[in-house]
């Protein structure tokens, strides 16, 4: 999950270098820290959230066999 939203978000923006993608498991969750440039915020965001809910739906789709729920975080 860590390496396909690194490589999705990686392809979205101008400076892919610093992309990083930190994660974190609690007992009923496991949560996706996606951190980019503040210059690249508005690419992974997109009109109305409409990037961002379509990589969350790219990675809830490829964690279908994972009992745990999957949350991405968008951060500076």
């Amino acid at each position: 999950m860590k390496n396909l939203l690194q490589t999705i978000a990686k392809e979205l923006v101008d400076y892919p270098d610093q992309v990083s993608v930190s994660e974190k498991e609690e007992e009923d969750k496991i949560i996706l820290e996606l951190k980019v440039a503040p210059e690249d915020m508005g690419k992974i965001i997109g009109k109305q959230g409409r990037i961002a809910k379509s990589i969350r739906t790219i990675v809830k789709a490829a964690t279908v066999g994972v009992s745990k729920k999957v949350v991405i975080d968008i951060v500076e």
